[in-house]
């Protein structure tokens, strides 16, 4: 029998240092022994000591560097150096449907983000991030959009939101319930709410910049981002953020924790956030021209010139709303077996944005009889301050308030049977949007049922008696006996309304089955099952009734209701390495939808490794996207501005209306694409490189059409058409009428670069240089429009010029990166450059010549946006960090320029020039934020402070 040991011959010391790469010490790296909660920390020169068992192993974490493990087997002193960011050797989920590679081995080009790069831009939400850290990323806020506000548009390769697939640890994310309907970036599309994840979630980021349809179905046309969620046991943390725009107003706050915890005898981890932040209203209106305003509003001069000289804005509020939000997720993994794993993950998030439609000034909404066209009762449902109306009535803002909830859920488990990789999940989502409209009234004239009254009692109307003009009928409001209805809106209208919403669901089951058959040939394949919900919740019946709240009309009874549908798909993956420089690369798949039938796509790439300097690389593939239930279904009536107009009334009809019907529109069918991408790139010493070229051609490709009028008109305005549009249009009161339609075929081309030069001595600290840049070469359509007969009959087309700026040209045809990290003891420094190239635009309104075509176009002036970051690690516990983001306080400009003799015309007369940018600007209140085609958004130069302390 063996003698046991005595517990102090057992344990041992063991002390060390932790640097980086460089050779910098780092302070405040987390060191446990694996399967315990017995740890340390390092000191601010990265020494630490620490007592454990001589079998035991050493964990090194810490956040932004991989982490390492060291079995101790009798060793007094380790040392480790950590690789900041991803590891070169680390696997990456995206890309790949047989055995995961690393980054430097994937045949496909991928960006990876670490969550160090996400924070240290400073930027308050996971998308505003991105747009500062990848060039083929782009954002702007529209908050004056009405539910746009909720929720930004965002793009990859100027493709629009719903080309880009999202998935979060490899698993679909559901898409948002907001379908972009508005002149702005994105019309027409959809795409998953990003903005709701909480960066301090996120371990990394893979952004695969290829189309992936052939491995992951629908909406993957421009490329897929994995966002891969902390996993960690060990390392926790909270900061407090706090931050405010050089103009005084913004005011951000906010408390976010990341903790973990091991599961048993390290048999498992459960990892999770809390985010609550609170952002202050930013308002940056123009200054509105008072003869722009007489003439949009036929209003007086002298009550125009005398409201703006007290409000220079018009009272317009456009900007940054006023946002609310709480994030929680949660990221879990459980070892059942030694070769099964249990895993989960979970995240909600609950949204809150207070935002305003376009005031309405007194010469607008008028508080004058209802014979002059006005709207008496204003002045006792807004009373004022203005001198010269009733009851001091100046006008009214409607508020926009959403409400929104997003989560997701996947529960699933990883196993190997016989050398073969098994992963079965089920993954669930939704997001809901509910909105409120205050500060209003319904002005419609409603009236409800009109009555009779029997006054002899014999239970009829009696014609003899009542029939006023002989005519044997008694006609509506003829005789004593009718009682008109009484008036439900107007003066007696209620202020407050809720429109209702939309939602949406999904529920998708994945099984993907893998294995290396040899050390050449690795086979995947795999099925998914998805179900998706689409529904429109109906209003109340006052905020529809007779047209709706001014400002924004709810949802009413036919236009409502709950959508779904169902698809099943399979893939085959294939990858055989030749040899150890050279793979071939090729996928499958197959699915098939309920609502239209079938869709087939492969992709082939290869990967040539001439050296560890230089690898070429390159992909084919064929891709598609399924419509989206929102433009499928989607009906409404919508508030929209119209140059000349004012604010008018519009419809969206959806595919399969009787309306749609009458117009001879075709159901929606999915989008097919055909992408080609040819790259190199390589690593040199300290320095690295890639160079990619992508062509994406999109057949069929499905948008939101412009507004379609009627055909005739008489010397009023009147439609006198006669075609089944016009009557659609009179019979529903609208000014235009839009809906969804494959109409057109495009063409996207453009490079991609990113240059990194790390690990530069320079004194006592370590400088790295990086610069990332896209430059679009095509992005346009091809071919002509694919019209209705009706709507080409009637001299119109689905696509005009300003719908095909807002497609091709609304984002920057060039942006780049340029940034620099200097790390020296206790201080991090970090200069990032974002360049903006130039945006083109055609707004409804600007000078056209008589066959429609502009004379001018709006340019926005190309920008470089310069952001600031230190660091400072106070203890080995504690860091705060400044950020000044916008440093120089840069913000859109934009000019006309002409387009022909006509253009040169009206440029070179100042009145005319101003005429124009009264109509496309509304008349001044958009003249930097939400205007049409803007290529960033800048409030002016941000402050933010953040206070990290490591548990």
């Amino acid at each position: 029998m063996s003698k046991v040991k005595p517990i102090s011959e057992l344990q041992n010391t063991v002390s060390g240092t932790v640097t980086d790469a460089s050779g910098v010490a780092l302070a405040g790296v987390n060191i446990v022994e694996k399967g315990t909660s017995n740890g340390t920390t390092t000191d601010f020169d990265g020494n630490y000591s620490i007592t454990v068992g001589d079998d035991a192993t050493l964990v090194f974490s810490y956040i932004g560097f991989g982490t390492t493990e060291e079995k101790v087997a009798g060793r007094s002193t380790i040392s480790v150096s950590l690789s900041e960011g991803v590891q070169l050797d680390e696997f990456i989920v995206v890309g790949s449907r047989t055995a995961p590679r690393s980054s430097t081995d994937t045949p496909l080009p991928v960006d990876v983000v670490g969550v160090k790069e996400l924070t240290s831009t400073g930027q308050v939400t996971f998308d505003k991030a991105l747009q500062y850290r990848i060039p083929s990323f782009n954002t702007v806020n529209t908050p004056v959009n009405d539910a746009t506000s909720l929720l930004d548009p965002y793009e990859i390769r100027n493709m629009g939101p719903s080309r880009t697939l999202i998935l979060i640890n490899g698993k679909r994310k559901n898409l948002s319930a907001l379908l972009y309907t508005q002149t702005s970036p994105g019309r027409g599309e959809t795409g998953a709410d990003i903005s709701a994840i909480p960066t301090d979630a996120i371990k990394r980021v893979e952004i695969l910049r290829d189309g992936a349809s052939a491995q992951y179905g629908s909406d993957a046309i421009a490329g897929v981002m994995n966002i891969v969620l902390k996993d960690s046991p060990n390392d926790g943390f909270a900061t407090i953020r706090t931050g405010i725009t050089s103009e005084g107003d913004g005011e951000m706050f906010g408390v976010a924790v990341n903790n973990g915890s091991s599961i048993g005898d390290d048999k498992g981890f459960i990892n999770y956030t809390i985010d609550l932040s609170k952002v202050n209203l930013a308002n940056r209106p123009g200054t509105v021209n008072a003869a722009g305003e007489a003439a949009d509003f036929e209003a007086d001069i002298a009550d125009v010139e005398e409201f703006l000289s007290r409000n220079p804005d018009a009272n317009n509020i456009n900007g940054s709303p006023e946002t609310a939000a709480a994030k929680f997720n949660v990221n879990f993994g459980y070892d059942l077996s030694e070769n099964t794993e249990l895993y989960a993950n979970a995240a909600y998030v609950y949204k809150s944005v207070n935002s305003f439609a376009n005031y309405r000034t007194p010469y607008w909404r008028t508080a004058d009889s209802f014979e002059e066209g006005g709207f008496p009762y204003l002045a006792d449902f807004f009373p004022g301050n203005n001198p010269n109306t009733p009851n001091g009535y100046d006008g009214y803002v409607p508020t926009f308030e959403g409400l929104l909830s997003d989560y997701n859920g996947t529960v699933g488990f990883k196993s190997t049977i016989n050398d073969w990789n098994i992963d079965a999940s089920f993954t669930t989502g939704g997001n809901l949007q509910t909105y409120k409209v205050n500060q209003t009234h319904n002005r419609n004239l409603v009236y409800s049922p009109s009555t009779w009254v029997d006054l002899d009692g014999d239970g009829q109307v009696d014609t003899t008696e009542y029939d006023a003009n002989g005519d044997t009928v008694v006609d509506p409001g003829e005789g004593i006996e009718i009682t008109q209805g009484a008036e439900l809106y107007r003066a007696n209208s209620q202020q407050s309304f809720d429109p209702g919403g939309t939602k949406f669901t999904h529920n998708v089951g994945n099984l993907d089955i893998s294995r290396i058959l040899s050390d050449k040939v690795s086979i995947g394949l795999g099925a998914e099952f998805r179900t998706e919900t689409f529904e429109v919740i109906e209003g109340e019946l006052a905020s529809y009734d007779g047209g709706g709240a001014d400002s924004f009309a709810g949802a009413s009874p036919q236009n409502s209701g709950k959508f779904n549908r169902y698809n099943i798909g399979g893939y085959l993956s294939l990858d055989y390495d030749v040899t150890d420089a050279f793979l071939l690369s090729g996928t499958v798949r197959t699915e098939n939808y309920s609502d239209f039938g079938n869709a087939f796509v492969y992709k082939f790439s290869s990967r040539y490794k001439v050296s560890d300097a230089f690898t070429l690389r390159g992909s084919v593939s064929s891709g598609f996207r399924a419509p989206t239930l929102h433009q499928i279904f989607t009906q409404k009536a919508q508030y929209s501005f119209i140059p000349g107009q004012g604010i008018q009334v519009g419809g969206l009809i959806n595919n399969v209306s009787t309306q749609a019907k009458l117009l001879g529109i075709p159901q929606l069918d999915a989008e097919t694409s055909n992408n080609f991408t040819v790259g190199f790139g390589g690593k040199i010493s300290k320095f690295s490189y890639t160079l990619d070229y992508y062509n994406i051609a999109v057949k069929d490709r499905v948008v939101l059409s412009t507004e379609i009028t009627g055909t005739a008109f008489d010397d009023d305005g009147n439609n006198i058409g006669t075609t089944p549009l016009d009557d659609i249009l009179r019979d529903n009161n609208l000014s235009d009428v839009s809906f969804f339609a494959n109409a057109i075929d495009t063409k996207t081309s453009g490079i991609d670069v990113v240059l990194s030069y790390r690990d530069i001595s320079l004194g006592a600290g370590n400088l790295d240089f990086n610069l990332s840049g896209n430059y679009t070469i095509q992005n346009e359509r091809d071919g002509a429009v694919n019209n209705p007969d009706l709507v080409e009959q009637a001299g119109q087309s689905v696509v005009n010029q300003t719908q095909e700026a807002l497609f091709f040209t609304s984002r920057p045809v060039t942006k780049w990166i340029l940034g620099a990290n200097y790390d020296i003891n206790k201080f991090g420094f970090s200069l990032n450059n974002t360049y903006f190239g130039k945006t083109t635009f055609f707004q409804q309104g600007l000078s056209t010549d008589d066959n429609g075509i502009f004379n001018l176009r709006t340019e926005f002036i190309p920008k470089i946006v310069t952001d600031l970051g230190v660091n400072y690690n106070a203890t080995d516990k504690f860091t705060i960090a400044l950020n000044i983001n916008n440093l120089l306080n840069v913000l859109p400009e934009w000019e006309f320029k002409s387009e022909n003799a006509a253009g040169d015309a009206i440029l070179a007369d100042a009145a005319q020039t101003q005429n124009q940018s009264n109509l496309i600007t509304f008349n001044q209140r958009y003249s930097q934020m939400t205007y049409d085609g803007y290529h960033f958004s800048q409030l002016g130069t941000m402050f933010n402070l953040s206070l990290n302390y490591k548990f």
